[in-house]
């Protein structure tokens, strides 16, 4: 797996964990939503100062966004568009 497409897998898996739509870590990470989407969609090649911002918004250290996936893990589902995750 390349590195964008790892990243991306991984700042997807987190987010959904958290429950966090793109727009909600976006804003607490003081970016604009579509670099999330770019990122997630591995298009964008994110910064390591960007990079640092998401993790800190998500609780984590920046090195996860570099872990390389289990076998078998499946891609989290999107989830519903909007501001607020359905509860």
């Amino acid at each position: 797996m390349e590195t964008l497409a790892r990243i991306a897998w991984n700042v997807r898996k987190l987010r959904a964990a958290r429950k966090l739509t793109q727009e909600n870590l976006a804003v607490d990470a003081g970016v604009d939503r579509t670099a999330i989407s770019g990122i997630e969609l591995g298009e964008y090649n994110a910064s390591v100062n960007l990079l640092d911002r998401l993790a800190t918004a998500m609780g984590v250290d920046i090195s996860v966004f570099f872990a390389i996936p289990q076998e078998g893990d499946a891609m989290p589902e999107p989830m519903k568009p909007g501001r607020k995750p359905e509860k």
